[in-house]
């Protein structure tokens, strides 16, 4: 029993200090169990009326289809016309600002022709997409009601959470409505699941499921730290490894959503890889963590700064960088603009480089273009590649020319194209440009042309002809 209490009184004591109160207003250790009754419902009732349930429905097919004359096709749509609309996903989200803004998953409302969002108080609103962004899987919302505040909870730097802090979760799972769950901090910094493009998650094992994606995770202070957003499960349910995106990733598309609707995220123009033991022991570093610079793009913010080849970056602003993807993630949370410290090792001696943030420049530009005529690549959409789009479709390489879609008949198709090849070369060639492509395409050899394509990260040759 003792023990028991002993527990308890050490709980108490960790939540008094986490909701503010300082060790000293703890004066005696308890020794009765009604001295050590224990309740989250303080928080919970100031979390709960700022979480949201949320219902989308999607649109089949539009009414100017000529299918409509079909009888079998047109019962999807109503007497007037009017697409019918299918039930869509359940999930949950949290009002972070007073008018009724609302953070929740990507995935939550993708595809969705209406969204409701249904407040604890029963009280029921449509909402507007403001910004949605498939590569962190956040969306922000916006109820549509004018002149009306709402109750709303502040985001926390996620970068304050330890291992062991107690995390409250919110959210709709299953549909049953909305459900408290309580845990504890398992992880920090997950980066090797492959859920989002920025792979850094706080791992809880506070029950998580289905529904409660886009719902908060929350400290005992009432704030906001993460987005839950996925589990790990063989059964669908909860088995206590839930994952939730941090705070600092929520508030730059929050910022992108209140600054005109779009993300820009700042670029470096590096290209790295994770240390591993062989790097590690290869450059004589006494950890094995950090990132290798393998290439800097040259009058790119980090060339300018007097980044090489062979530094090693560890920390940005004294966070610990352990590899490549919570670097990536450092810099997706930061503002264009300023400028940030990365620590470096470069020939076994540490230093500090200070590197200028700015927007990944489009040069030269996508111009989109359809490819015709008598070709290998007929009825392929392609585009230049530059640092900025390359940034948006997710891809390494900076430079080429990409097959951005193919139309259904082309030609480009029938030749085992896909979308998301990028040309290197024609006939020996290199096309770096949409018109260095077309001029290639022009001078074939009996009919055939020789291509160098990446697909996949890999590197293929082979030849096509007519």
């Amino acid at each position: 029993m003792h023990r028991i209490l002993g527990t308890l009184a050490a709980l108490a004591l960790t939540i008094a200090v986490m909701s503010g109160a300082s060790a000293q207003t703890v004066k005696m250790i308890p020794d009765t169990m009604a001295q050590v009754r224990l309740s989250f419902a303080p928080v919970v009732k100031r979390v709960t009326p700022a979480v949201v349930n949320i219902r989308t429905r999607t649109q089949i097919p539009n009414a100017d289809n000529p299918l409509m004359r079909d009888p079998v096709y047109r019962r999807f749509f109503d007497p007037d016309g009017n697409p019918r609309r299918r039930p869509g996903s359940l999930g949950s989200g949290v009002i972070v600002r007073a008018n009724g803004t609302i953070i929740t998953n990507n995935h939550v409302i993708r595809n969705a022709a209406q969204i409701k969002v249904l407040l604890a108080d029963k009280r029921e609103y449509e909402a507007t997409v403001l910004l949605k962004d498939k590569r962190t899987d956040i969306a922000v919302l916006k109820i549509k009601s004018e002149g009306q505040t709402f109750p709303f909870l502040q985001l926390r730097d996620a970068d304050e959470l330890e291992v062991g802090d107690v995390v409250i979760a919110v959210g709709n799972p299953f549909g049953v409505g909305q459900t408290v769950t309580m845990g504890i901090v398992s992880a920090l910094a997950r980066t090797t699941i492959g859920i989002t493009d920025y792979r850094f998650f706080i791992q809880t094992d506070a029950a998580i499921n289905p529904g409660n994606s886009g719902g908060p995770l929350v400290t005992l202070d009432g704030r906001v730290v993460g987005i839950n957003t996925a589990i790990y499960s063989r059964t669908g349910g909860s088995v206590g490894i839930g994952f939730a995106i941090p705070s600092n990733m929520v508030r730059a598309v929050l910022r992108g959503a209140e600054t005109g609707g779009k993300l820009r995220r700042p670029w470096l123009g590096i290209a790295g890889q994770t240390v591993s033991a062989d790097i590690a022991k290869s450059l004589g570093l006494k950890t094995v963590a950090g990132v290798l610079l393998v290439r800097i793009v040259p009058d790119s913010p980090a060339a300018k700064a007097g980044l090489k080849q062979r530094d090693v970056v560890t920390a940005i602003d004294g966070r610990d960088v352990a590899d490549i993807q919570a670097l990536r993630f450092r810099l997706a949370t930061m503002s264009i603009g300023g400028t940030i410290k990365l620590s470096v090792i470069r020939g076994g001696e540490s230093r500090t480089v200070t590197v200028q943030l700015r927007s990944a420049p489009e040069v030269p530009p996508r111009n989109l273009t359809f490819l015709k005529g008598r070709q290998p690549l007929s009825g392929a959409q392609v585009g230049n590649l530059s640092p900025a789009y390359a940034e948006e479709l997710s891809i390494r390489r900076s430079s080429g020319v990409i097959i951005v879609k193919l139309r259904r008949d082309a030609i480009a198709a029938y030749m085992g194209f896909r979308p998301g090849d990028i040309i290197l070369e024609v006939n020996g060639r290199p096309t770096r440009t949409i018109k260095a492509l077309t001029a290639a395409l022009g001078k074939s050899e009996y009919g055939t042309w020789r291509f160098a394509i990446e697909r996949g990260g890999r590197r293929y040759e082979f030849t096509r002809g007519l």
